[in-house]
């Protein structure tokens, strides 16, 4: 009897362990004005409850993503998320008093924690914006945090070196899009700057691996969509600063 106490109170510690180390998110949700006149503006993102360092800078970057996607002006005033909002509004109530025919504008963000173990937490933040013309913009953008320091990773501060991971990664793309190893990168049609592949800007931990997401216009027209690529994390580990266990 004694044995199988041992064992239960184990896994009441393991597991009482495992929550411990989950951060803690509520929804928030922030929408724009309602009128006639008005554009269409929805954002949904987590935000981080604890006190600690990476909440705090979880929080700052959603904030400053979100800025950076509505602002419409250089007011550097424009500090707040609310600001932002009222940004985007004011540039489109302007547009359409002297347009009025102008189609309205909108704007909706979502934000997700896609990732997250002792070491990093992963968000993903989908975004699409329509401003005009033939058609909008959606892209997506990954945000990888070490929940130890409480620093936002800049792309090269995840893996142990950039050059070898991106050698890695362009034999593993050529092969998924059907480039020939001995081909210049955009013999089939791709748009890399300086006929050289590069990381795009935008990759991060899932749970299925390193995505690598490259949005509409990085190296593809916007007909060819996003072009995104998934390296299992049995295959990229030799290359991750922070790995994954399996």
């Amino acid at each position: 009897m004694k044995k199988y106490i041992v064992v239960i109170l184990f896994l009441v510690v393991l597991m009482g362990c495992q929550t411990e180390s989950k951060l803690t998110f509520e929804p928030t949700q922030l929408l724009g004005e309602t009128c006639a006149d008005c554009p269409k503006i929805a954002i949904n993102i987590p935000n981080a409850l604890d006190d600690s360092p990476v909440s705090e800078a979880i929080n700052r970057s959603l904030r400053e993503e979100i800025i950076s996607i509505m602002s419409f002006s250089e007011d550097r005033t424009i500090d707040t998320m609310d600001k932002a909002l009222q940004s985007f509004t004011d540039s489109y109530k302007e547009l359409k008093t002297k347009f009025p025919d102008e189609i309205q504008w909108e704007a909706t963000i979502d934000g997700e924690v896609i990732y997250e173990d002792e070491n990093v937490v992963t968000l993903r933040l989908n975004s699409y914006s329509f401003t005009g013309g033939a058609h909008g913009y959606a892209s997506t953008s990954y945000l990888n945090f070490d929940k130890k320091t409480g620093k936002e990773l800049e792309n090269a501060e995840l893996f142990n070196d950039l050059d070898d991971f991106e050698d890695f990664a362009e034999a593993k793309f050529r092969n998924q899009e059907s480039v020939p190893q001995d081909k210049n990168i955009n013999a089939t049609g791709f748009m890399f700057e300086g006929d050289s592949f590069h990381l795009p800007n935008n990759l991060g931990y899932t749970k299925d691996g390193v995505e690598l997401i490259y949005n509409q216009y990085e190296v593809a027209s916007y007909a060819d969509g996003p072009i995104v690529l998934v390296l299992p994390y049995n295959e990229v580990n030799p290359y991750l600063k922070r790995k994954v266990e399996l």
